[in-house]
């Protein structure tokens, strides 16, 4: 029987609503440190992060090196704590493979209908060797619910998944990706419908040994007209005729060295110091193109040069305050966002305070640019799973303070909860959510992101309301908490209570 908590869930939503809805003052010194947040100081340090010389941050590369050295010198300059087992630098052991072309086919094949992909068609995302003939194909289509609800992992073991990813379907995708993770099916297939040619010649991956998540099922990208046709052709579920053949030998590999780089504000009260909110960001990009004239280089300006130079700006704001808060403020920059949260699920399994003394994330995620393909973003800002935790209500309250409105996207707040690092601290349990002005803009992942674009005088702003409500609940002796009564939470909320049993 697990242990019982000193008092449940909805007593400490009401103590937090007794403790935290009353008066915050912005004190004299509090101000001070609000007006330390500068649209100049943000524009010079993001036309150094996004600059060609950082040639997009990619993970790893010699770019996202560079930044991560700046990162650490604007902390030190800044006088905060180290967080990490090397000064400032929380260092990951990972390894980059490159598949090993040698043999390498995959056909699928239906009826009389065969198709023979070149390796020009596909991107491998497996750490093993690969050799399956004639296994059978289960389509997953994300968009057939009933489908996904109905999925056994008898169904899925030993089949070949053939499924398509989608912006719209990201929820329904993470559900469907759950029930194949609890299956052994032989390998998953991923069509990218709009896939630009040539999608393997950039077919290198990303692993952390530590991480099982990373050393999950065999996956396989698929593009191009042919491979188009045929996922189009097919039926969603077992088909009695469809059938998949790969070889791939196994991947060459090479260890990398990579770092998140956290900063700590110690806390003021002897207690609560060693508790702590979380500020975070990723300070990588996607790199470049491998080819082409003209402009190769995605520079990431607002996409997460804009986070990262706030949490900077943050930390050296903030570090100014005499007294401290009383509870400890950690400033972290991930690495490895783009390629699937490597840096912040690291940071969930060292963290530099324990998560069950992290009382909540703030991730500043893309908060630089106004231009949204919604319409001006001026004075207000999202916040991913609106109505997940409390942490949203206290970030409103600081919000009324500084004169930015938060508020709810009604598709949005829930369908990027789990797009960002964030997810890899609720995951463990952490109220975490990511804080964002502009969820879509005409640069997205695109050449044109670039840091002119960015209105720093806005996200300066915003940036200001970040800091009122990280010291709201820095200094508050209540701690937010997951919404019980939400069927989202759920995993969230567990993680949380056992993180804290005992």
């Amino acid at each position: 029987m697990r242990k019982l908590l000193p008092f449940t869930t909805l007593a400490c939503v009401c103590l937090l609503a007794a403790d935290l809805k009353p008066q915050f003052t912005i004190t004299p010194g509090i101000q001070a440190a609000l007006n330390r947040i500068s649209p100049d100081s943000m524009r010079g340090n993001l036309s150094f992060l996004a600059s060609d010389l950082l040639e997009g941050r990619d993970t790893p590369s010699r770019g996202l090196d560079i930044a991560s050295e700046f990162i650490a010198a604007e902390f030190r300059k800044a006088k905060l704590e180290p967080g990490g087992d090397d000064g400032y630098f929380q260092t990951a052991h990972l390894v980059q493979q490159q598949p090993d072309l040698d043999g390498f086919s995959l056909t699928l094949t239906d009826g009389e209908k065969h198709v023979a992909l070149t390796f020009a068609d596909v991107q491998l995302h497996s750490a093993k060797a690969l050799d399956s003939a004639s296994a059978p194909i289960f389509k997953l289509d994300l968009n057939d619910e009933a489908l996904i609800e109905a999925i056994t992992p008898a169904q899925l073991d030993g089949k070949i998944v053939l499924t398509e990813f989608s912006r719209g379907a990201m929820r329904s995708g993470r559900k469907a990706m759950s029930k194949v993770r609890g299956s052994k099916p032989a390998l998953v297939l991923t069509l990218e419908r709009t896939a630009s040619d040539d999608i393997g010649t950039a077919s290198t991956q990303l692993l952390d040994p530590e991480d099982s998540e990373s050393l999950q099922t065999p996956r396989v990208s698929i593009a191009g007209k042919a491979a188009v046709a045929f996922y189009d052709a097919m039926k969603p579920g077992l088909s009695s005729t469809a059938t998949a053949s790969i070889h791939q030998s196994a991947p060459r590999q090479k260890a990398q060295v990579l770092h998140n780089v956290v900063a700590i504000l110690r806390g003021s009260d002897p207690v609560l110091k060693n508790t702590c909110v979380l500020v975070s960001a990723h300070y990588d990009h996607i790199g470049m193109k491998a080819a082409g004239e003209g402009d190769r280089i995605y520079n990431g300006a607002n996409d997460d040069g804009s986070g990262t130079v706030s949490v900077i700006e943050l930390a050296t704001a903030l570090a100014k305050l005499n007294p401290h808060p009383k509870r400890s403020i950690v400033f972290v920059t991930f690495f490895g966002e783009e390629k699937g949260g490597f840096g912040s699920r690291y940071y969930s399994r060292h963290p530099a305070i324990p998560l069950k003394d992290t009382i909540a994330d703030i991730n500043l995620e893309q908060v630089g640019r106004t231009d949204s393909t919604e319409g001006p973003q001026i004075s207000n800002a999202s916040m991913t799973g609106f109505d997940y935790s409390d942490v949203v209500r206290i970030m409103e309250r600081a919000g009324a303070l500084t004169g930015v409105k938060i508020y709810k996207h009604p598709q949005n707040s829930d369908l990027y909860f789990g797009a960002s690092d964030n997810i890899s601290l609720a995951e463990k349990g952490v109220p975490a959510h990511s804080f964002s002005v502009a969820f879509n803009y005409s640069d997205y992942h695109g050449l044109g992101d670039e840091w002119p674009k960015i209105d720093y005088n806005n996200m300066a702003k915003v940036d200001r309301t970040v800091a009122v409500g990280l010291l709201m609940m820095a200094d508050s002796t209540a701690v937010p908490h997951w919404a019980a009564n939400n069927p989202k939470t759920g995993k969230f909320l567990k993680a949380w209570q056992e993180s804290h049993s005992h």
